[in-house]
């Protein structure tokens, strides 16, 4: 197939081209710099000849504007950035999108959510930011013949904010990375890069991918910080956030044959 990868250069692009092509697809990178297509996401005619020009089968969306942590410029690239993709996915013929989003922003419960938990659309700022760009993203992905959305875990490994030299490791090293009763599922970045060169032939839907502990901060914090070579942080009190539930991976293990690489952050910070 011919892929169009939209963040290539990103931290799951460049581990996901190499996967696609050792496949036999043919890639075509399209991000703002440093790609065969240098393209601003956000500058609609520019995408849109973009993908005329890229005559895709398929687009794989793995944009995100994260480097400054500046959620909001994330949330309107997910509004914005993925909106342009989709119309001019539709306006060239583009049957098929396999698009990244996140396993955390479903609503408040007592278990892990599954893909049938509606979003947290009722959640407060800062919150309120992330899960409506989430939303406005999954439902634009959704007007393709064919679509995939993959809710990840949080990311770590090489690159992301959970490495050695990542932004939470600074802040486990100014102790403001809270080991409290919160539950996250965690992902190796290796294992987002494999599930989405799966996805090229799963069925249309949202797919949780993540581990298989999603795990209260007061257990993985202190294996982070030990992974990265930091003293743990003394373990916080308090109840957990309703919404700070983590995710279930039944329906790509169980039904879609997904399993991954590191099955726990356990065996994954290993790789730190």
């Amino acid at each position: 197939m011919r892929i169009l990868l939209a963040g290539s250069t990103g931290v799951i692009g460049r581990r996901l081209a190499p996967l696609l092509t050792d496949s036999g697809h043919e890639v075509i990178g399209l991000a703002r710099t440093g790609a065969p297509f240098s393209v601003d996401v956000l500058d609609r005619d520019a995408v849109t000849a973009a993908v005329r020009e890229a005559r895709p089968d398929v687009i794989m969306h793995q944009l995100t504007s994260l480097s400054a942590r500046d959620l909001a410029a994330n949330s309107r690239l997910r509004r914005e950035g993925t909106r342009n993709l989709v119309d001019a996915a539709l306006a060239s013929g583009v049957r098929r999108i396999i698009a990244q989003s996140i396993s955390w922003a479903y609503g408040p419960g007592a278990e892990p959510a599954t893909e049938q938990t509606p979003l947290d659309l009722d959640a407060e700022e800062p919150r309120h930011t992330s899960v409506a760009g989430v939303a406005a993203l999954e439902e634009a992905v959704r007007e393709a013949p064919e679509w995939v959305v993959l809710r990840y875990g949080t990311l770590y490994g090489p690159t992301t904010w959970y490495a050695r030299d990542g932004a939470m490791a600074q802040m486990a090293a100014a102790g403001r990375l809270a080991a409290d009763a919160d539950v996250s599922s965690l992902l190796h970045v290796q294992d987002a890069a494999a599930a989405a060169a799966a996805a090229l032939s799963w069925p249309s839907g949202a797919v949780n991918i993540c581990d298989d502990e999603p795990a209260a901060a007061a257990s993985w914090v202190p294996a982070f910080c030990a992974a990265v070579g930091l003293p743990a942080p003394a373990a916080a009190e308090g109840e957990r956030r309703g919404s700070a539930r983590g995710a279930s991976n039944h329906y790509a293990r169980k039904h879609l044959g997904w399993q991954p690489q590191y099955p726990s952050w356990r065996e994954g910070f290993g790789t730190l």
